[in-house]
């Protein structure tokens, strides 16, 4: 019987790997979780050594620089965490035939577009942070030809700096707040996008060489603004006895922001869904599960000290 293959996941503390691990590990898949400690994608030139002795068969890049609005102060070290690094790891898998996952980002379009964006349609940042992760991809792109690199968007999870855990403590402090309703996009819980990671890297192991590499789309059905998406926070939340505070919508231009943000961030998944059948859950009902989750999580007694 053929081992398993070995798949080296690099963030495993933020939302994605986090999931990742949690949906990998449940599948039974043979995943090796690579901190910072083992693989500081801040230091480039320490990536060659790290990955020679993990010597993983595939690897999947859910580490970035994802501080929006500081990137703008760090454009050296954003830039170096989300171009430099996986162009290295991308170089180390070039070199050994091995496949590279690498996770983007809808901040890599500029946000005046009218459908869903599609892989080929043009791009254009409008944040040190998007240009930094569009970087990222065209460097992963040149150094190895077996990838696949996966751009999301509006990411939440149980756990982490996410945007239903803000509007949750904010909530359980205001009787209103006013939230941005003029940027409209796709909610996605970081299971879904773990899932999904999951079935490319299944797909990228039993086919070898003949896999369907290149970029695709992966976002949970459905689009709203972030206003939309947090009156839908707050109806799911009261059902578990949440407060429910008033959501008022407001401009871009009432919430100025050091970086500034797409207006428009839908992304088609067509490609995906015909290539590797990966169907999107409509991101109200993965909002709801989460919703379901996080209050159990709270709920969950504290392990001792």
């Amino acid at each position: 019987m053929t081992a398993p293959q070995r798949i080296l996941v690099t963030g495993v503390s933020g939302q994605v790997g986090t999931s990742l691990l949690e949906v990998g590990g449940a599948a039974g898949m043979a995943l090796v979780a690579a901190p910072r400690t083992v693989l500081d994608l801040a230091a480039p030139e320490t990536l060659a050594a790290a990955l020679d002795a993990l010597f993983p068969d595939i690897v999947i890049n859910c580490a970035a620089y994802t501080a929006v609005d500081r990137a703008e102060q760090e454009r050296e070290q954003a830039f170096t965490i989300n171009a430099l690094a996986p162009e290295r790891i991308a170089g180390w898998c070039a070199a050994h035939a091995r496949p590279l996952i690498h996770l983007s980002t809808d901040y890599v379009f500029p946000g005046d577009g009218t459908r869903p964006y599609r892989e080929d349609d043009p791009v254009g940042p409008l944040s040190v942070y998007g240009a930094s992760k569009l970087e990222g991809e065209r460097r992963v792109r040149d150094a190895c030809p077996r990838h696949v690199i996966l751009r999301t968007a509006w990411v939440y999870a149980v756990t982490g700096k996410n945007f239903v855990r803000t509007m949750l403590r904010l909530g359980a402090d205001r009787d209103e707040l006013a939230v941005v309703a003029d940027q409209r996009g796709c909610p996605t819980a970081a299971s879904s996008i773990a899932a999904a990671l999951c079935r490319i890297a299944a797909r990228l192991a039993a086919d070898g060489d003949r896999a369907p590499f290149g970029t695709y789309h992966y976002v949970d059905r459905g689009e709203t603004s972030w206003h939309g998406f947090a009156e839908r926070i707050f109806d799911g939340a009261a059902r578990f006895g949440r407060p429910r505070p008033r959501v008022r919508p407001i401009t871009t231009a009432d919430y100025p922001t050091p970086a500034r943000r797409p207006a428009y961030s839908v992304l088609d998944t067509a490609k995906i869904e015909k290539t590797f059948g990966i169907v999107p859950p409509a991101w109200q009902d993965r909002l709801d599960e989460t919703l379901a989750d996080i209050v159990a999580a709270d709920a969950a007694p504290s392990s001792p000290a």
